[in-house]
């Protein structure tokens, strides 16, 4: 047996999600077609949403539900504040056990085919059925979700305007689960143009791009950090513009790069979030600036990526914070992204028997 097959059964037979959902505020799109990707849609419709409403499409991560993920990164309470629509695609255990999108399967990555054709299918539905602006699409997601999110980017650029991907992998790293499991290690690696022509080759599109965010802990032991490197190479190369940042500072304490196009508007945004995990980074609560609970994978690093993100698709104003109250979240941001890095969390058992079979068998540091 392949050590990949191995891996996955391992995974199957321990791992579930760490914590069950007590607020499941999403319904189900009752009608979408096709779905070859045989996945599940499930939507949040804030109270009045208005006609032509932008649309955010959520991919949470393994072992996540897309109401887990949801209570997690606060995003139909978001879209509350705001007045977009929230689509999320959820796996099913009969596609993956793990609860993974197939971000590493062509057949799920291709226009046209598998998980990602049903995503692009659920998406039409919203547009037509709620009438949602169909220039005003976004998509975000964690890990596998993130990973599959570069593919929807990729795959269908003329759909998505933005995108955000967050401790995901670069359109095309990987073409199986061994492949998978060598890019998750920082194996892989190709130049700036390699990775452009990935996304190029995915569709005949030919610009406008999606502008891309792009988010990584800096000790992410899952999905090495060199990935989230990766990510912006590649939307770096396919939208023309040079490595060097047009914007280099600091936010909430954590490095924040920009690389803008000739109008001044940002085209790609990276943000390091050093001592932290693999997770998406929140800042918990409900004042400005803030979205969400901490739980596994869920990291409350006093960043709010979900507002964030929000922001640099252009649906939500600007999270900055007054610099006093900011100043005095720093040191308890860094100590508690280093804590969340170090102790062990739900679910860690099953994370070491992963990275312990990954070791023996020389795919990961």
């Amino acid at each position: 047996m392949r050590v990949s097959d191995t891996i996955m059964r391992l995974r199957a037979a321990r791992a579930a999600p760490a914590f069950a959902s007590g607020d499941d505020r999403l319904t189900d799109l009752a009608a979408f077609s096709p779905n070859p990707g045989n996945l599940r849609a499930r939507i949040y419709l804030p109270e009045g949403l208005a006609e032509g409403a932008p649309l955010v499409v959520v991919l949470h991560g393994c072992t996540q539900t897309a109401a887990l993920y949801d209570e997690g990164s606060g995003w139909s309470r978001l879209a509350d504040r705001h007045g977009f629509a929230v689509l999320f695609p959820e796996q099913q255990r009969s596609n993956n056990p793990n609860l993974c999108f197939n971000w590493f399967q062509p057949s799920d990555t291709r226009r046209g085919s598998g998980e990602a054709a049903s995503i692009q299918a659920m998406v039409a539905e919203m547009v037509d059925a709620h009438g949602i602006d169909p220039q005003r699409v976004y998509v975000t997601g964690l890990s596998a979700g993130g990973a599959m999110a570069s593919a929807m980017l990729a795959s269908y650029p003329d759909v998505f305007a933005a995108g955000a991907i967050i401790a995901g992998i670069a359109y095309g790293c990987a073409g199986s689960v061994g492949e998978a499991f060598e890019c998750m290690a920082g194996g892989g690696r190709e130049g700036g143009t390699a990775l452009g022509d990935n996304v190029r080759r995915a569709s005949d599109h030919n610009g406008p791009w999606p502008r891309v965010s792009v988010w990584h802990g800096d000790a992410d032991r899952t999905v090495s950090s060199v990935n989230g490197d990766d990510v912006v190479k590649q939307w770096l190369d396919v939208h023309g513009i040079g490595t060097k940042p047009s914007i280099e500072e600091q936010v909430d304490g954590y490095p924040h790069r920009i690389w803008a196009g000739a109008d001044g508007r940002p085209l790609v945004e990276q943000y390091v979030i050093t001592g932290m995990g693999h997770g998406t980074p929140l800042d918990p609560g409900q004042d400005a600036g803030q979205s969400g609970q901490a739980g596994p994978h869920m990291l409350d690093v006093a960043i709010s990526s979900t507002d964030r993100i929000a922001a640099f698709f252009g649906i939500a104003q600007s999270t900055a914070r007054p610099k006093a109250a900011a100043g005095k979240r720093k040191p308890n941001a860094t100590a508690r992204a280093a804590k969340q890095h170090q102790a062990p969390q739900p679910g860690s058992e099953v994370q070491d028997v992963i990275e312990s079979a990954l070791r023996a068998a020389g795919l990961m540091r």
